[in-house]
């Protein structure tokens, strides 16, 4: 990868910056697939985990227990495979140069915003109104 030699470990995104440039790219890009690796390695540890605890509790306490632990560490499991889909689909939006955009208004998403959620699709304001839409329909 050409960009790889553009970006060094202490390197953030700036608002002094052409927005969504080839270097901004390539820091989402890489944050993106760090964050996807580790959800992928952790899921590893936990299947191994379920693995290998899967004994016979003779006591129903420890038995019943150890099924609700695993029914958490199951939907913990079922989020992260969603946000993978979402990572995913963000890595998508790099390739196809529309990452960074907000899907409603078509303006740029702050970089701080990307940078504390790098899957969102949605400006601060554009997310602030579809959250008070959401509460007038859920009150209803």
């Amino acid at each position: 990868m050409a960009t790889a030699d553009m970006i060094d470990d202490g390197y953030k995104p700036s608002e002094d910056e052409t927005f969504m440039s080839e270097r901004q790219r390539d820091y989402f890009r890489r944050k993106l697939m760090g964050w996807k690796d580790e959800i992928l390695r952790e899921s590893r540890e936990t299947l191994a985990a379920l693995q290998s605890e899967n004994e016979n509790h003779p006591d129903l306490a420890d038995r019943a227990s150890s099924e609700t632990d695993r029914a958490i560490e199951l939907r913990a499991r079922d989020r992260q495979r969603k946000l993978i889909a979402k990572i995913d689909a963000a890595l998508s939006r790099i390739d196809d140069g529309t990452y960074g955009y907000c899907e409603e208004t078509g303006e740029p998403i702050a970089l701080k915003r990307l940078d504390a959620r790098p899957i969102a699709t949605l400006s601060v304001e554009a997310q602030e109104r579809h959250e008070r839409r959401e509460r007038v329909y859920r009150d209803d």
